[in-house]
């Protein structure tokens, strides 16, 4: 799927600025609804892409749960993969006057973004990343060493402990990526020796991971597993070029390349069902967006938080820069693919 390509940031900052003029006349913002939403702190909010199903839905839940909970939310801008139009986006969110802002930065190398909003007191919540450098009020993320661990025992088991297996990495230098990529190859050394592991880098870009595939099963052709540390990405080109090889072969049949990947979105789900796919580890972009905005509030109100278990069933860390709310991720695969709790199944 092609990146869509966002207006110019110029444009973004005019019409934010647009709607501080709205606000300043009385009313509140476009994305809030609700009595007294206006006396609340103004919470600034950077979708991260649009290219990706995990992150459409993310957005979806985000604008759902801004309106049913009355947030005070600024209109939402999307940086697009794009370290600069992320820094463009945050300033518009600065000069509005934004209490606490939402980001999920693609690129982790935003420490220069970072030391600007402490020092004007504007905590930070980062949403699926954790920022390498730079002070943060929580990140928001499931455990991405799970994600790879899982993936790994998973196809490891299914191929018996032994074969060859393709792993499209997420990019390297972001943290994501490399807790997959690290938990996988770790898992796969000392519980598999026997399965070979070809690590296939794609910068979290789909056409990249089905070229690299492609390559791969040409001077592959016996493959035997897939790990997609990005299904919301990988999935559709994933599955489009194994249908051309005539490789896409349902679950329990001869020639079937078993898969697993990473987030559960519906498309996921609806590939477990017909067997195209094995398993995915869900990311839970409902619960992402619900305490991304619980934690925005939550700054911009002073409130403080410790280290330890909370009560939505997660643990908070503490991290060289902040803290750290691990949310719980499930594996499924066909035995729980209908599970009504799963996100996957409860979005449109």
């Amino acid at each position: 799927m092609q990146i869509t390509r966002r207006r110019p940031t110029h444009a973004v900052a005019a019409v934010l600025v647009l709607a501080a003029s709205a606000t300043a006349c009385g009313g509140a913002s476009d994305n809030a609804t609700g009595s007294g939403v206006d006396k609340k702190p103004a919470i600034g909010i950077d979708l991260p892409r649009s290219d990706s199903d995990f992150w459409y839905a993310y957005a979806q839940y985000l604008r759902n749960d801004i309106g049913s909970n009355g947030v005070n939310a600024l209109s939402l801008s999307n940086s697009q993969y794009d370290a600069a139009n992320l820094a463009a986006d945050v300033r518009a969110f600065e000069n509005l006057g934004a209490k606490a802002i939402v980001m999920a930065p693609q690129d982790t190398a935003i420490a220069s973004i970072l030391e600007r909003l402490a020092a004007k007191k504007i905590p930070v919540v980062s949403v699926d990343t954790r920022p390498d450098k730079g002070q943060v009020y929580m990140v928001v993320r499931a455990d991405n060493r799970a994600y790879g661990t899982k993936a790994c025992e998973f196809l490891g088991k299914q191929l018996g402990g032994k074969g060859k297996v393709a792993e499209l990495q997420g990019a390297l230098d972001s943290i994501n990526g490399r807790d997959r990529s690290e938990a996988f190859a770790e898992c796969m050394k000392t519980k598999f020796p026997k399965i070979q592991v070809f690590e296939l880098a794609t910068d979290w870009k789909g056409d990249v991971a089905a070229a690299k595939l492609r390559t791969l099963l040409t001077e592959n052709p016996d493959l035997d597993g897939i790990y997609m540390q990005a299904g919301g990405v990988f999935l559709q080109p994933t599955l489009a070029l194994l249908q051309e090889k005539g490789l896409l072969k349902p679950a329990g049949k001869d020639g079937h390349i078993s898969i697993v990947s990473n987030d559960g979105t519906p498309q996921e789900l609806a590939a477990i069902h017909t067997g195209n796919i094995d398993a995915t580890v869900s990311q839970p972009a409902d619960l992402y967006a619900k305490y991304a905005l619980y934690y925005a509030e939550a700054a911009a109100a002073g409130k403080e938080f410790k280290p330890g278990a909370t009560d939505h069933d997660s643990t908070i860390t503490k991290l060289p820069n902040g803290l750290e709310d691990q949310l719980p991720a499930q594996l499924v695969t066909k035995s729980n693919v209908n599970d009504k709790s799963l996100w996957g199944n409860n979005v449109g």
